[in-house]
């Protein structure tokens, strides 16, 4: 069964990424529709109604949140699952399960863990990697909500 992730992660989400309801080229240059989402169904002047946006992210939450879930072995609380979900969401499950992060939440060093999540603010913008606001700001509210009880 799918965990649901709670509405303080959906929040995130939403802040983080923002909406769009007509198809753009983000950051990375994916194309890409909604609350963040991409994929070979977004196509080039696409647009989407609110609540088109809102099913396609709880799908991508849905699908990054089982990749969390098959990712980490130790105990976690709601807003410790939304957390990893939003990172899971935003850089891929991938990123996650090869991640210092997951290693050291997995040996039960949630704390650890938690500041794992500001290293994680850099992308590549014309071939070279930078530190980005926005991210930088999502990974201290993904830290933030990790460490909410």
């Amino acid at each position: 069964m799918t965990r649901a992730v709670n509405a303080a992660g959906v929040a995130l989400t939403e802040q983080s990424e923002g909406l769009k309801l007509t198809a753009y080229l983000c950051p990375a240059g994916r194309l890409t529709i909604g609350y963040g989402h991409t994929g070979p169904d977004v196509t080039p002047g696409m647009t989407i109604t609110e609540a088109q946006a809102q099913e396609l992210l709880l799908q991508d939450l849905a699908t990054a949140g089982n990749g969390v879930s098959q990712a980490v072995t130790v105990a976690l609380t709601d807003n410790q699952y939304a957390a990893l979900t939003d990172f899971a969401f935003n850089l891929g499950v991938s990123a996650l399960t090869q991640s210092t992060l997951l290693r050291l939440l997995n040996q039960g060093d949630y704390a650890g863990a938690a500041d794992q999540f500001l290293v994680w603010d850099k992308a590549h913008v014309n071939g070279q990697l930078v530190t980005l606001p926005g991210l930088a700001a999502r990974r201290q509210e993904e830290r933030a909500l990790f460490l909410t009880a």
